[in-house]
């Protein structure tokens, strides 16, 4: 083996060592930081109505039933 394969394989090793110990560290942050955070409960529960009411919005746009069908479903969102 020569001196530049060393090297490379050196650097290879320590940054799959510094990746490897970076995800051990951050493995549950995410989940502490959520509910740590009354106001992040908050947005997420309104970002999961926004996307529902999105889902609604997107199913009437692309449905190809009657009009009567149409306006029942936006009376739902109101």
């Amino acid at each position: 083996m020569n001196p530049g394969e060393m090297i490379v394989l050196i650097v290879l090793i320590v940054t799959i060592g510094k990746v490897l110990s970076g995800r051990r560290r951050n493995k549950g942050a995410g989940t502490e930081i959520i509910q740590a955070d009354p106001d992040n409960a908050r947005m997420h529960e309104e970002v999961k109505m926004l996307k529902e009411r999105i889902a609604v919005l997107e199913r009437i746009a692309t449905d190809n039933s009657s009009a009567t069908a149409l306006d029942r479903e936006i009376e739902k969102l109101r």
